[in-house]
């Protein structure tokens, strides 16, 4: 009796990495080959490290505005509680350690939203992160922010200032890679609406950059109340 060899389905068959075109691959290695840069002017980064300050386990990250100063505000949802950042000073003004559970994370909401700490309770921020949701990618003067991935699973960060993807010019005159995700999985990146915002969130970071002018010590004093 002749044995039957059943033919594996379309579905069953291993499917090869598809072949990138020469564009493809030149634009792979450009990315590749483009080290990371601080972010141009009039952008500075709010934190001293380059990483940011550590927020372990984050799951995601929303924009507020502050009532009295305008200050964007950025809000971080961990594991940990609820925190507040002032994205001018990176003065964390609010913490809350033990959230109501029902608030904790956004996606026991159906628009992805938590309630606000500190000067913004009583309000609810749209968060970004692990369980969706999304963060403005361009600003109304012509910036504009994207996610690479071209060694995967490290996503790079890229500002740029020309639209966007290809990039034609050279790297650090329109376009800037200002972050690497090396160690930890990308959570969410834009600006805040208010388009003067950075943010990167990874899972156990946050990175700002900001085009506010840096205050002043008598700002800092102000805002805490010490003059």
């Amino acid at each position: 009796m002749t044995k039957q060899i059943k033919e594996a389905s379309p579905a069953e068959q291993a499917v090869g990495e598809p072949v990138l075109s020469a564009y493809q691959r030149a634009l792979r290695d450009r990315l590749l080959a483009a080290p990371v840069i601080p972010a141009p002017a009039p952008w500075r980064p709010v934190f001293e490290y380059a990483y940011g300050v550590p927020v372990g386990g984050l799951l995601g990250i929303g924009f507020a505005s502050h009532p009295s100063s305008g200050h964007d505000l950025v809000m971080v949802v961990s594991h940990a509680g609820h925190g507040l950042f002032d994205a001018v000073t990176g003065e964390k003004i609010a913490r809350d350690r033990d959230p109501d559970p029902e608030g904790s994370t956004p996606d026991g909401a159906p628009d992805l939203t938590c309630p606000g700490p500190g000067p913004i309770a009583g309000s609810r921020v749209p968060v970004a992160g692990l369980f969706g949701g999304g963060l403005h990618t361009t600003t109304g003067d012509g910036w504009t922010l994207e996610a690479v991935t071209p060694a995967w699973p490290n996503d790079r960060v890229l500002l740029s200032a020309d639209g966007g993807l290809p990039h034609s010019g050279p790297h650090g005159e329109q376009w800037w890679h200002i972050f690497h995700a090396t160690y930890s999985e990308l959570r969410a990146f834009g600006f805040s609406p208010s388009g003067e915002t950075i943010a990167v969130a990874t899972s156990s970071d946050l990175s700002l950059w900001t085009r506010h002018p840096a205050p002043s010590d008598e700002d800092v004093a102000r805002q805490r109340g010490g003059a």
